[in-house]
């Protein structure tokens, strides 16, 4: 029996301890239930390692213990506003952080914590639109440059009236007998055959320059570039083997643009390795789009017409008082309208490769003339009287910068000119034509923010020393000097009087014939540019770009950007 006694007591003693090791985990177990209460009671849950925020709270917890909790309670004001306060949308913003809350045990006489910002506050703010987002639309139909477009109405209603008029002018002259009829018949029969020949001559041309560069861009800006020069030398050579006072001095004239074409030409050389990959990569858009080229044909025709009735208006000049000055007022008009039906042709391709470049659509053509001869015919306008004029002040500005010595005078003068030029041309650019065409802006807003998005992209040297432009320019320039040679060869031979006249006339009519045929390319390249500054990544464009502003950002390659004014003198 002794030794049975201390066995059973050890055995109670070891069933005494285990209850009290039971009785240890359950308070245990309690305590971690409260201390996981506050976070259950808010709403919040760990999930796979992540807090998410519910609306309501888990129906899991027990209830009990928060009916014993007074109305004073801290964890029960944190409850009930939990409970009251709807969650806001993950999608807009993340659930607010907040720190743990203590157990009312730890501290039972603690004021209440201060409330957090209802999230009903935050969220309208997720969807206000942010005031930086400028919406643009593809399809307005608001007119741009309403002023300038009627500036060229009423332009277009004076040239009508004035060529009618001084047709009949013609018309009775040559009815009425005595010196002015005998002069008529003489212009008539030596002078007109002549100027329609060149139209002719011109507009052929316009379309073998313009497919012979679809087609052969690379060959094709070489020949264009040292052409010019040859065409040009070559006409001055002949003008001045005519031995004429007035041939003579419009044969200096050629040869000395000769010269310069050729010096410009050796200029850039460097550049027409680019050049002729920009045409290349730029005009592969066009063969989605047969119809393309009908802006051009119905521009061309239309150009061919005016022309026609415009040079019997000038034979009917001479009819009428002072000659010269009607003459020269009707030759301004023929170059603003010329220039605008070049420039319709353009915002014409421009929205049609545009369109395809930024939203992968393929256009009506039909449609996009349409809308270039109405809703964007102002900035057309506008473009057409400053573009050429801000490309002249870009080569006096390089002119003036490449003479600029030692002589204060013209050191002055050459950075007086490029800021002048430097305002101008941030405001009217060639390259607006594109966002007129597809967002329908005004000729200045397009301007800007064009050249904004080019110095965003870092792209200023590269558009910069972009020559496209200047091809464009010199193949009017090789039909022009064609033009001259072939009219002036066969003036020789029927009218001597007339050569330099009709020099000049063909020159000028193989010029403006050429430049609206050559609008095409020009808008492809444009496009090209403009796109790519918008939108980088689209798989449409490859890595022409950004490897030219590779190499010259490495010095590899050479830019001859436009001489910019040193920011000392600014």
């Amino acid at each position: 029996m002794g030794a049975a006694e201390p066995e059973a007591l050890h055995r109670e003693n070891e069933e005494e301890d285990d209850k009290q090791e039971e009785r240890e985990n359950g308070r245990k177990k309690e305590e971690k239930e409260e201390e996981e209460l506050p976070d259950l009671e808010r709403g919040e849950r760990n999930i796979n390692g992540k807090e998410s925020v519910q609306t309501h709270p888990p129906t899991g917890f027990q209830m009990s213990r928060m009916q014993r909790l007074s109305n004073t309670n801290p964890l029960r004001l944190v409850m009930n506003n939990a409970t009251r306060v709807a969650s806001p949308s993950p999608a807009h913003h993340p659930p607010p952080t907040r720190r743990p809350t203590p157990s009312p045990l730890q501290q039972p006489h603690q004021q209440p914590p201060p409330q957090q910002p209802q999230p009903q506050q935050q969220q309208p703010r997720s969807t206000t639109p942010t005031p930086q987002i400028s919406i643009v639309t593809l399809n307005s139909r608001s007119y741009t440059n309403k002023i300038s477009l009627f500036v060229f109405i009423l332009h277009m209603a004076g040239a009508v009236g004035l060529v009618g008029f001084l047709i009949f002018k013609g018309v009775q002259g040559l009815l009425q007998e005595g010196s002015s009829q005998r002069r008529e018949k003489r212009i008539l029969k030596y002078f007109l055959p002549q100027v329609e020949a060149a139209s002719f001559l011109s507009i052929t041309l316009a379309f073998m320059w313009q497919k012979a560069v679809r087609v052969w861009p690379k060959f094709m800006v070489h020949v264009i570039i040292w052409g010019s020069f040859t065409f040009t030398l070559a006409a001055g050579i002949l003008l001045i083997c005519f031995q004429i006072p007035a041939t003579d001095g419009i044969g200096v004239v050629f040869i000395a643009f000769s010269v310069g074409n050729g010096l410009y030409a050796c200029w850039v050389t460097q550049r027409t390795s680019f050049c002729s990959k920009i045409f290349i990569k730029s005009l592969e858009p066009v063969s989605k789009f047969p119809d393309i080229n009908q802006p051009t044909y119905w521009m061309l025709g239309a150009g061919f017409l005016w022309m026609s009735f415009w040079i019997i208006a000038v034979i009917g000049a001479l009819n009428f008082y002072v000659p010269p000055l009607v003459i020269m007022a009707l030759v301004l008009s023929l170059a603003w309208i010329t220039e605008v039906m070049r420039n319709v042709a353009n915002l014409t391709v421009s929205r049609v490769i545009a369109l395809y470049y930024l939203r992968g659509m393929q256009s009506s053509t039909q449609f996009c003339f349409q809308r270039a001869m109405s809703n964007n015919l102002g900035s057309a306008c506008l473009g057409s009287l400053f573009v050429p004029a801000i490309e002249a002040l870009r080569i006096v500005a390089r002119g003036l910068n490449l003479i600029e010595g030692e002589d204060e005078f013209m050191f002055s003068c050459a950075h007086c000119c490029l800021k002048v030029m430097d305002s101008i041309f941030t405001r009217g650019n060639g390259w607006a034509y594109v966002q007129i065409a597809a967002y329908g802006k005004g000729f200045v807003k397009a301007s800007q923010d064009t050249w904004e998005l080019f110095s965003k992209r870092e792209m200023v040297e590269v558009v910069d020393s972009d020559i496209t432009s200047a091809i464009c320019f010199l193949t009017g320039i090789c039909s022009g000097s064609i033009c001259t040679i072939v009219v002036a060869a066969w003036t020789a031979t029927v009218h001597r009087g007339y050569i330099a006249t009709l020099s000049v006339l063909a020159a000028f009519i193989g010029y403006l014939m050429t430049r609206i045929a050559m609008a095409l390319p020009h808008a492809c390249v444009s496009c090209y540019y403009v796109c790519y500054a918008e939108n980088p990544e689209n798989r449409l464009f490859d890595r022409t770009i950004p490897d030219r502003l590779d190499l010259i950002r490495s010095g590899r390659d050479v830019a001859v950007p436009t001489p910019r004014v040193p920011r000392r003198f600014q």
